[in-house]
């Protein structure tokens, strides 16, 4: 898959030997969070082992400069019959020029090509680049009687870590 961007870049399937380059672009984005009061605590990545996972399943894209280095990523996982976004991050310097759309749009047509259900995530209610954003990509937020224990049991990892439990929702895009 292969996505060019207006400003010289590309989004494409990630590769092996990036999965190194991910937890720095993950940290650089965790600043906007931070700055837009999503987040009290500090930055941490993605483990090895999700990347993998995420790799494997073919459901890792990364977005790249004219010189093919990554500035952003997208790693979903199969859960529940459904693909998860587990993590998306463009480095701040890329933010706001549909960087992050277009790997939501990655992320999204590999599930319906993998024969997903759809698609969800967990993110910030309130900041802008978060809940709102993805509600414009087709995202809803699911109430709690509707929410798979799968995404509760996210959520409430990430309230234990240091996420304001009344700004965290999860969301669904459903096929």
């Amino acid at each position: 898959m292969m996505e060019t961007g207006k400003g010289g870049w590309v989004i494409r399937s990630a590769r092996g030997d990036e999965l190194h380059l991910l937890a720095a672009i993950e940290i650089d984005a965790f600043w906007a969070l931070y700055d837009a009061g999503a987040v009290a605590c500090e930055p941490t990545s993605l483990s090895i082992d999700v990347l993998q996972r995420s790799l494997a399943e073919r459901l890792l894209f990364v977005a790249v400069d004219g010189e093919d280095r990554p500035f952003g990523f997208v790693a979903g996982i199969r859960k529940d019959g459904s693909v998860h976004i587990a993590e998306i991050d463009v480095v701040r310097r890329w933010q706001k020029k549909g960087v992050g759309r277009g790997l939501i749009e990655a992320a999204v047509a590999a599930a319906r090509a993998q024969g997903a259900a759809g698609v969800t995530l967990t993110t910030d209610r309130h900041a802008a680049f978060n809940a709102p954003f993805y509600a414009s990509a087709g995202f809803r937020i699911l109430d709690d009687g509707e929410r798979p224990a799968a995404l509760t049991r996210i959520l409430e990892s990430e309230v234990a870590h240091g996420a304001d439990p009344t700004r965290r929702v999860a969301m669904a895009l459903r096929f």
